[in-house]
């Protein structure tokens, strides 16, 4: 079942679902993706499922936070440097 979910004005500075995030670890190393639900993944590089790892931990957290990720090879430490909610044109 599909379910559309809105974006809230509630969520502005704040990781949610449908936010692209962008995040950097200690090395330096940048990621930049969208949260979405687990059936828009497929295809994408850019999106993670809601379900991950990685998305649970940035939930509700802000811009400058910290994010410690539980992965198979142990926990690692991401800093948030940027929440957004604008529309991403779709990949054709």
């Amino acid at each position: 079942m599909l379910r559309v979910v809105d974006y809230s004005p509630q969520q502005d500075g704040r990781v949610f679902f449908g936010a692209r995030v962008e995040i950097e670890n200690e090395q330096g190393e940048q990621l930049s993706f969208r949260i979405v639900g687990p059936d828009e993944i497929y295809g994408r590089k850019d999106y993670i499922s809601i379900d991950s790892p990685m998305a649970r931990a940035l939930l509700k957290k802000a811009v400058d936070d910290e994010v410690l990720v539980s992965t198979p090879t142990g926990n690692k430490l991401w800093f948030i440097n940027h929440i957004s909610y604008t529309a991403v044109p779709a990949e054709r």
